[in-house]
């Protein structure tokens, strides 16, 4: 795998992990005691985050570099961008994805004018952070609503997660909100039917928007479980990470067979 990688766990099962935008390989470090013993961890540093150069085409290529390092099927779990680009591994690499995980996920916007207004949104960002420098970014982007539930974790939590964010790089994450932001990424709905992985949907229900999302994605998935967590915001692996972990461990460990399709037997 050409993206940095670190690893933790000892448990039976390979799990590969894709942190949010600002976040990095350390992003689920805090997880460990929580499920080291089930999971062998890998935790990719996606383009454009502290060590990770962001010297890809395009989305699909980011992609497919992941999919490379992978020696065989695996869960996959990702939060907020991570979690979009989970999910386009299934769909570009099903094979290769056992179970999926998916936290506060998007699967894109349909409308081509959406990717294109979002682009542009994107683009702006982008070039404030160019602008303005890492530092004032972050500043910015923890005040955003979305952001609420981090705010009222333990102050030394929070300090941990500022001095990890403002260690990146002002020219890498415009690059990674070029490569990855919402407005580069595929609509992936119409691709959501004929997925066959078991997927867990995982969002906080104060996080109205991403809610709603995970309430559609369910019902187009053929093989889905949705959790809200009460009273949590976007992020519940960092807000109530002793909760998320159960409802992850009891995914993994329950049994489930499916009948194979006829393409997927030549």
């Amino acid at each position: 795998m050409t993206l940095p990688t670190r690893s933790w766990g000892q448990g039976p099962k390979r799990a590969l992990f894709l942190h949010g935008f600002t976040g990095s390989r350390y992003s689920f470090d805090h997880l460990e005691p929580l499920l080291g013993d089930l999971v062998r961890a890998d935790v990719v540093e996606l383009p454009g985050h502290h060590q990770s150069r962001a010297d890809f085409p395009d989305f699909g290529a980011v992609v497919d570099a992941i999919a490379s390092g992978l020696e065989g099927p695996t869960t996959v779990l990702g939060y907020s961008q991570g979690a979009r680009v989970a999910l386009a591994l299934a769909v570009r690499h099903p094979r290769l994805v056992e179970r999926l995980v998916l936290e506060s996920g998007s699967p894109g916007l349909h409308r081509r004018h959406d990717r294109a207004v979002r682009k542009r949104s994107d683009e702006a960002l982008a070039s404030l952070i160019e602008a303005e420098g890492v530092e004032s970014f972050i500043a910015y982007w923890e005040q955003l609503p979305l952001f609420a539930g981090l705010r009222a974790l333990p102050s030394d939590v929070q300090a941990r997660l500022r001095e990890r964010r403002v260690g990146h790089d002002s020219a890498g994450l415009a690059a990674a909100l070029r490569l990855m932001g919402q407005g580069a990424q595929p609509d992936l709905w119409p691709a959501l039917p004929t997925l066959r992985v078991p997927t867990l949907l995982l969002t906080g229900a104060a996080d109205v928007k991403y809610t709603r999302l995970a309430r559609r994605m369910a019902a187009e998935l053929p093989l889905a479980w949705r959790v809200a967590f009460r009273g949590v915001g976007h992020a519940p692996h960092l807000e109530v990470p002793q909760a998320w972990a159960n409802e992850v461990r009891a995914f993994l460990e329950a049994p489930w067979t499916h009948e194979p399709r006829a393409e997927d037997l030549r």
